[in-house]
């Protein structure tokens, strides 16, 4: 990587110059670094769901990278992240090891859940991480709750809580956007909007396409973002989180991205079950990983050579986690009545 001259400082360009977060060459390459370990895990774990590796059910991220890194870049300590079922990407942000999230996937003792919670049901305190969420809108009860109970303790803290489009028809959501308006809760509801509903548009499930608009009613502000593009979404983050921490207030974002991949691993038809290959190669001009990369070497941050060897940096350190999972053993049959219940004490 290139450590000297002006571009190195500072990655601006005529498309950056008007933004008011402006990361710098080193953040650049660890988000491009980040990004990258994301994608290959999934491409991984898309392998590997084939080979009957990872049992359940397997939802993948690829191509809403930017949206995830975007957002968790600006995250501090005391800050939560919660998320819906498609939530590898969120705990790699985050900064979990990749070998325990494999295992996790792989259904091993040494996962993060200790093999019990699979690919639909991440949890990593340790990185903030409360938790994905199998159920359509239930996180967002869940991550209501805890942005409550920040403000109540008086951490500072805020909440980031994604889901999908396909949960803005819960009611759920609705009753607790409006908790979280009526209360000034410091939560920022992210819905990813990548144009399906697992197979159905949204103009097929929701009156109103605009889903910023749908989210615009409950006394905070909403909007809509381009999540296909990192420097926007860095961008857009840091003014909407900065936001929510001077304000204690809300925000609801509607973030518009693409999965290239099908709604789940076994949806061995799709795209062509309900969208056409043409759309899928339109908005894969748009990949964030690739334009990413483009980004890096027309601004002389990276080399050819610089990002040849970061892919093989990551897909080593992808092959590891797989080992590792490989290698791991299978819980216990014990491990079927552990970390069931927990002993509870009244606050006083």
């Amino acid at each position: 990587m290139r450590t000297t001259g002006k571009r190195a400082r500072t990655a601006t360009n005529s498309h950056t110059a008007q933004r008011a977060y402006i990361p710098t060459a080193q953040e650049l390459v660890e988000l491009y670094q980040q990004m990258l370990l994301i994608r290959r895990f999934e491409e991984h774990c898309d392998k590997a769901y084939r080979q009957d590796k990872i049992g359940g059910y397997l939802h993948l991220y690829i191509g809403e990278e930017a949206l995830a890194l975007g957002f968790i870049h600006h995250l501090r300590p005391e800050d939560r992240v919660l998320g819906h079922y498609r939530d590898h990407a969120y705990v790699l942000a985050l900064g979990s090891d990749p070998r325990f999230v494999m295992a996790e996937l792989y259904g091993k003792v040494t996962g993060l859940c200790r093999g019990k919670g699979g690919s639909m049901h991440f949890y990593d305190k340790a990185h903030n991480f409360l938790g994905g969420y199998a159920i359509v809108g239930g996180v967002a009860g869940i991550a209501t709750g805890v942005a409550f109970a920040q403000k109540y303790h008086e951490t500072g803290g805020i909440t980031l809580c994604f889901f999908g489009d396909g949960a803005i028809n819960a009611g759920i959501v609705h009753e607790v956007m409006n908790m979280a308006g009526l209360w000034k809760l410091p939560i920022i509801f992210i819905l990813e909007n990548n144009k399906y509903a697992m197979g159905t548009p949204v103009e097929l499930h929701s009156a109103v396409t605009d889903l910023a608009q749908r989210g615009s009613v409950y006394g905070f502000p909403s909007k809509r973002i381009d999540a296909m593009d990192l420097l926007n979404v860095l961008d857009e983050a840091k003014q909407i989180i900065d936001h929510v921490r001077t304000t204690g207030e809300p925000y609801f974002v509607e973030a518009i991205v693409y999965r290239f991949v099908g709604h789940g691993a076994a949806d061995i038809t799709d795209p062509g079950s309900y969208r056409t290959r043409e759309e899928v190669e339109e908005w894969r001009k748009r990949d964030p990983l690739t334009n990413l990369q483009r980004y890096l070497l027309e601004q002389g941050i990276a080399t050819e050579a610089d990002l040849k060897l970061w892919d093989e940096e990551a897909r080593a350190k992808v092959a590891a986690a797989a080992q590792f999972a490989d290698e791991s053993p299978d819980p216990d049959p014990s491990e079927l009545y552990m970390h069931l219940f927990t002993d509870w004490v009244p606050h006083r």
